[in-house]
């Protein structure tokens, strides 16, 4: 007899209790779409001489394939890597205030461009206009996608076929080979740079002034640092230099708080505020990084300009939707209270965490990830780490905190790769377990796990499975 004649058909699987309650669950048409795939190749195998699989193990296949097609690719995972502002983790989590802001507007209809109070059409930006020139003293403000849309809106609008005196050494380069002369070129404005990588004058500035220049901007070095012989031209001088040249003075503040770090024991970081005050005309920052909020890129200024900036066409195709929005002035409004920023943003409480906190869920942690994995050759232990703040934001510093350090023993180090693929857990549904391979130990920082959390990260431990 031939073995193929022996598979069931698909219709017999179809009807098969276990895959019916999957049909019920996602459709008949990706499940028979999976079970023909499965089927396609059970019959493959046999032919290359494989053995007949039984009709439980088709039915396995098959809920494992359904599973894996339906499982969402934006999935939450758990962030030990040890750097906070996780670009390819999604940068800032949002507090629970943004969360539910996100969920109102999600569900219902929302005054996104209409005035309630008179009946017509509004302006989104209105949705956190006043609370932005609240927190940061400008006179207007909108909203686009990210940072890097805000610097090349305002470019594009501003300096089109003219010049941009930046100094040299802040023509920074971002993750994704992001650069500012080449955003600076596809904006239409034409780059002059000043001074050297470790100097500039304020009369480097000067001398570059022509009746070609648009503006002067400047540009925070948010991702790297140079010490030792160096000079940048104050804040204040560079303002009064453009205004006394009837030019807008720009600063760039990339990864941008809206409150004073230091009084939270962090670095200080420079602040829109601290930005108007010296006298910028125009101030973009982001909304997901040091912020806490959505991914947004944030203009703020002078009412003249901003007035400019939005009638861009361009500003159309870089606008934000109202879910962004939601989250963004609920996020805003917890600055209104700055004495519990390090309790409500969830962003500002992860990196204010003490390290003595941190080392405490380590000891509570620990036995769970002993007995998991007790079966391999490796030493765990409750070791010191250095976490980072990331996204570009104050680059130099880190953060004291704790987690755990596994080590092989002797020399098998592919068990750390095993470890740390077996965490990531792509085959299963627990939540993936993000932590680095560094110096021959993987190593797990909490400092990003909430307590709330530590319930499901003990079980994702308890259904880890790795091959000795």
């Amino acid at each position: 007899m031939n073995p193929l004649s022996l598979l069931p058909s698909v219709d017999r699987l179809l009807s098969v209790a276990a895959i019916s309650s999957l049909i019920d669950l996602h459709g008949r048409a990706i499940v028979t779409g999976v079970v023909r795939e499965v089927l396609g190749a059970a019959r493959e195998a046999v032919k290359q001489g494989g053995a007949l699989p039984s009709e439980d193990a088709l039915i396995t296949r098959v809920g494992a394939g359904v599973t894996a097609k339906t499982r969402p690719k934006l999935r939450p995972v758990f962030n030990l890597t040890g750097t906070v502002l996780h670009t390819n983790l999604g940068r800032a989590p949002l507090p629970e205030e943004a969360v539910q802001a996100l969920l109102t507007a999600a569900r219902s209809p929302c005054a996104l461009e209409y005035d309630i109070a008179s009946g017509g059409r509004g302006d989104r930006d209105d949705i956190v206009n006043d609370l932005l020139c609240e927190l940061t003293g400008a006179e207007a403000a909108t909203v686009v996608n990210n940072n890097a849309a805000a610097v090349f809106l305002l470019l594009n609008t501003l300096a089109p076929r003219k010049e941009v005196i930046v100094s040299r050494g802040e023509l920074i380069e971002i993750g994704g080979a992001f650069r500012v002369p080449d955003i600076m070129q596809r904006a239409g404005a034409r780059l002059v740079e000043v001074g050297t990588t470790n100097r500039t004058h304020l009369k480097d500035f000067a001398e570059s002034i022509t009746s070609r220049t648009a503006m002067l901007m400047k540009v925070h070095a948010s991702n790297y640092a140079i010490h030792g012989f160096t000079h940048a031209v104050p804040e204040a001088e560079l303002a009064a230099l453009a205004h006394q040249n009837n030019l807008p003075f720009v600063i760039d503040l990339g990864s941008g708080t809206l409150s004073d770090l230091s009084a939270h024991g962090l670095p200080h970081e420079p602040t829109p505020r601290e930005a108007i005050a010296a006298g910028a005309d125009l101030v973009s920052f982001s909304g997901d990084k040091l912020l806490g909020g959505p991914q947004a890129g944030l203009l703020v200024g002078r009412r003249d300009l901003i007035a400019r900036i939005k009638k861009n066409p361009l500003k159309r195709c870089l606008r934000v939707g109202k879910l962004t929005l939601a989250a963004l002035e609920a996020v805003l409004a917890l600055y209104r209270d700055p004495d519990r920023l390090h309790q409500r943003v969830t962003a500002v409480r992860q990196l204010t965490r003490p390290e003595d906190d941190i080392r405490a869920a380590a000891g509570r942690l620990l036995p769970a990830l002993q007995t998991a994995l007790a079966a391999l050759p490796v030493t765990i232990e409750i070791v010191a780490l250095k976490s980072q703040i990331g996204s570009g934001s104050l680059p130099v510093d880190r953060l004291p905190s704790a987690g755990f350090a596994i080590r092989p023993q002797g020399k098998k180090g592919g068990v750390l790769n095993r470890i740390e693929g077996a965490l990531r857990g792509a085959a299963h549904p627990l939540r993936p377990v993000i932590g680095r391979i560094e110096e021959g130990a993987l190593l797990l920082d909490l400092r990003c796990l909430d307590l709330a959390d530590e319930g499901e990260f003990a079980a994702a431990l308890a259904g880890l499975r790795v091959s000795p």
